[in-house]
């Protein structure tokens, strides 16, 4: 499956203030969830569908960690 990821809207983490070192999220079509290096944006990206993007944000928050929104 291919998404065309040219007119995301990519955003940091409020809890990230001017650190470089981190992950850009994006809403995509139909509920999927981008993923991308904040250092690296022309560089490749993970896409997740809802039902992993789900699981790996309770995941996070199990373990006592932020989600990344």
């Amino acid at each position: 499956m291919s998404i065309d990821l040219s007119s995301a809207a990519w955003f940091k983490s409020s809890r990230s203030a001017s650190r470089d070192t981190c992950v850009e999220i994006a809403h995509l079509e139909g509920g999927m969830v981008g993923v991308r290096d904040s250092k690296d944006p022309m560089g490749p990206a993970l896409v997740f569908s809802p039902a992993e993007w789900d699981a790996f944000t309770a995941g996070l928050q199990s373990r006592g960690l932020s989600s990344p929104e």
